[in-house]
């Protein structure tokens, strides 16, 4: 049987034309984000996190901002207002020698968050080189440092501290030298283990080939890439050395008076709680507010940096 074959003519008029407009063609739905800045959204939207936040810019702006408004300064004494209750004048009250506890809260503030950034700094720096180095490496110089790292971690700590407070004297550096002496150790392990996972990566191979030198490697190529946990570790190590400096002045191996800080206020406050108990109540609850801040930014960074929950 034949099958009849018809030809169809396909006319321009039969279809409209849509073209194509230039300038909705390059639109983007969604504007493109950095790491960093998909890290920030995602931070921003857990509350808790958000709250720690401005909880701690409000303590460190208050730290070093309130002795302005106070206009009193932190050594200055007056026999004629000893052991005052907080009112319109003293915020905070005032100690048995008449000075302003509001005032000193503050300036030792300073030397407690300062102290624990500078410890949180030198923990950060030697942690993050000696495990990069140890993990990149690998051989004999993994053994060497981590083998130090082992032997450094199980140095006793107070004695230590008893150590150096006694041959420097109680100065910031000789806290600061003593506090992180020993901290290091959990940050190079933690850095190790992530650089061993890294360095099997085609790119840092591929940077090796071209010649790339070892501390390139680590510092354009390794290190930014570990970021994320090495941050959550700073913003959790903070408190953790505020905390430890308190303890330290608290047992008396803190600052040198006339210099103070929030655990040498709460040892003097400490034997005045049975009367004054407002003199132990502010620094303390500095110490435990500031802790609870950088906890909370510490959990919400945590969550924020982890590449399972991304959206």
């Amino acid at each position: 049987m034949d099958t009849a074959r018809t030809d169809m003519v396909v006319a321009d008029e039969m279809f409209q034309r849509v073209g194509i407009d230039e300038e909705l063609s390059e639109h983007l739905d969604k504007p493109s984000l950095t790491y960093w800045a998909d890290v920030w959204r995602r931070f921003r939207k857990d509350k808790l996190a958000l709250f720690g936040l401005v909880l701690m810019v409000a303590i460190i702006a208050t730290v070093f901002l309130g002795p302005l408004f106070s206009g009193k300064d932190y050594k200055y004494m007056d026999s004629s207002v000893k052991n005052l209750r907080p009112n319109a004048q003293y915020w905070f009250g005032t100690d048995d020698m008449g000075r302003d506890i509001f005032t000193r809260v503050c300036y030792g503030g300073r030397i407690s968050i300062l102290i624990g950034f500078l410890c949180t700094i030198v923990m950060f720096v030697i942690g993050s080189l000696m495990g990069a180095l140890a993990g990149l490496k690998g051989g004999w110089v993994d053994n060497l440092i981590m083998r130090f790292a082992e032997f450094v971690g199980n140095l006793p700590y107070l004695i230590i501290v008893v150590i150096l407070t006694m041959t420097m004297g109680r100065s910031i550096f000789a806290i600061v030298l003593a506090m992180s002496l020993t901290s290091w150790v959990g940050t190079c392990r933690m850095v190790r283990g992530q650089i061993l996972q890294l360095k099997e990566l085609d790119y840092i191979e591929a940077a090796s080939a071209l010649g790339a030198n070892t501390t390139r490697i680590i510092l354009r190529h390794l290190l930014p890439n570990t970021m994320g946990i090495i941050m959550v570790q700073v913003t959790m190590s903070i408190p953790g050395f505020i905390f430890g400096e308190a303890f330290l002045s608290y047992v008396g191996l803190g600052i040198r008076p006339p210099g103070t800080s929030w655990g040498a206020l709460a040892s003097a406050g400490q034997a005045r709680l049975m009367f004054h108990p407002h003199i132990l109540f502010f620094p303390c609850i500095m110490i435990v507010l500031t802790t609870f801040a950088f906890h909370l930014v510490g959990d919400g960074l945590s969550d924020a940096l982890d590449p399972k929950l991304r959206e």
